[in-house]
């Protein structure tokens, strides 16, 4: 198959430019029925019910035999967790307790599912009682470390994953939870260095090129591959390496997808494109592009600064047509939610209807840059005339780029349109779920309203988990703050 290469645009000049996920879901422990006479033992995890030939009919049948089998109880809360129904996963797996307060698979799924829930201290006690009795079992340590996680006790998932590396030294897994741990709290030189440990994952989803990875030395004219992973707020972050990449003297060729690339197009340093998906070209050298802060030595205090987009003539006119200009209101942008089908959506998304308080701020417009199926929340509404939606009018990032340049700011869950607005300088308020993505830190190291990524973004934290009221009254507050001054 042909390698289908692009060549870039020049760098843009300075009249041109704009002013300026996720640890592994735990491990399901489902115990074969036909395992319930020894139902203490320390089951074999499975993280599908299906590889035990189980469905949800099938135990509800075979409960009706034996009642009083933990097993089952506890194989029926696991693929209800898997069918998105929780409260009655917690209630299975309570059951199964019920019966056997020793049983370790009963233990962890319960503290599983109420993870998905936050109920994150009540799935702390139940993963430790878990490995507890499993006698210090290595898959069990990586739940707890995660349940530890989303429960921002980033001290003693440290603690954990060193006792278990101790252990099972080099095991990937345990090396990525350790590499998300040390990011969050800031710890980028130990963080990054782990990083690469997500490529030997099994749920690792991105190709992984062939050959030499590069290894952060001067390239001496060889070429170079950067592929593309991860999702399209990874590589916005990560786009601003490509320059450095590129002063280590050797030719850059670029993966990306074509929702990107209008954008990207001007950017600094690339010799070249690759469309996502297409067949690689030939080259010296490759590198993740999630692997370049490591290559390029980052600390928290060196984070590089966003690199330059390219907004297009032609996308600043059709945001000249869908967003006004100065007519004395302040023009503002909402979206409450990410890809539907990342794995953590559930925790950083909220509903529409959170974001109808900023209608009672006087001089306030609201634009919905929200695209995707959570798009349909708007008409609940019953008329466009409160929101203006703008989503539909999005080919790619490129036009949405154009459009944040006409709105005054921005207020949002987390998704890819926040590191897009934080690399063209927008004013953004990003409104955090308890624990989040790792370049917003711990909410300790440093401001615990900023992120060095992104010097025009305010950060607004859950301080409770899945408590998105106070939130939302913080935001409110201050976008009433910003009315005021400019009135």
């Amino acid at each position: 198959m042909k390698a289908n290469i692009t060549q870039a645009a020049p760098a843009p000049s300075p009249a041109a430019a704009s002013p300026l996920q996720a640890s592994p879901r735990p491990v399901s422990s489902v115990p074969a029925p036909a395992q319930a006479a020894a139902p203490k033992a320390a089951p074999q995890p499975s993280a599908q019910a299906a590889s035990h030939g189980l469905s949800i009919d099938m135990l509800e049948r075979m409960l009706e035999q034996q009642p009083n089998d933990p097993n089952v109880w506890s194989a029926l809360g696991a693929l209800l967790r898997q069918a998105g129904k929780p409260e009655p996963a917690i209630a299975c797996q309570r059951r199964a307790l019920e019966i056997d307060q020793r049983h370790v698979g009963a233990w962890t799924n319960l503290g599983n599912v109420l993870g998905d829930v936050e109920r994150y201290e009540e799935a702390i006690a139940a993963q430790e009682h878990a490995v507890v009795l499993s006698g210090g079992s290595a898959n069990l340590l990586s739940n707890l470390v995660v349940a530890l996680r989303h429960g921002c006790r980033f001290d003693r998932a440290l603690e954990i994953l060193d006792v278990a590396l101790r252990a099972r030294p080099g095991d990937p897994g345990l090396l990525w939870d350790r590499a998300l741990t040390l990011l969050q709290v800031g710890r980028y030189a130990e963080g990054f260095r782990d990083y690469d440990s997500r490529l030997s994952l099994p749920s690792y989803q991105n190709r992984i090129a062939e050959g030499p990875m590069w290894d952060g030395r001067p390239l001496n004219g060889k070429t170079i591959l950067l592929t593309t992973e991860q999702g399209f707020g990874d590589v916005l972050l990560t786009a601003r390496y490509v320059p450095l990449v590129k002063a280590r003297g050797g030719r850059v060729l670029l993966e990306c997808h074509p929702e990107l690339q209008r954008l990207l197009s001007g950017l600094e340093g690339i010799d070249g494109f690759v469309r996502a998906g297409t067949a690689y070209p030939a080259y010296d050298v490759h590198c993740p592009l999630m692997s370049l802060p490591h290559r390029l030595g980052t600390t928290i205090d060196t984070v590089p600064p966003p690199t330059r987009l390219t907004v297009p003539a032609e996308a600043r006119e059709k945001a000249a047509r869908l967003v006004p200009g100065h007519d004395g209101t302040i023009k503002v942008g909402i979206i409450w939610s990410g890809r539907v089908t990342f794995k953590d959506n559930a925790r950083r998304a909220t509903t529409l209807s959170r974001f109808l308080r900023f209608l009672d701020v006087p001089k306030v417009r609201l634009y919905s840059i929200q695209k995707g199926p959570p798009e349909a929340e708007l008409e609940t509404l019953g008329t466009s005339t409160l929101i203006t939606p703008l989503g539909p009018h999005f080919n790619d990032f490129a036009d949405t780029a154009a459009v944040l340049e006409r709105l005054d700011l921005v207020i949002m869950t987390d998704s890819s349109v926040a590191h897009l607005a934080g690399s063209l300088g927008r004013p953004v308020w990003n409104l955090l779920q308890f624990m989040p993505y790792w370049v917003y830190g711990d909410g300790k190291t440093g401001g615990g309203d900023t992120t060095p990524w992104y010097p025009s973004m305010r950060l607004f934290r859950q301080t409770t988990p899945g408590d998105w009221d106070s939130v939302f009254a913080a935001a409110e507050q201050a976008l009433r703050q910003v009315v005021a001054l400019r009135t």
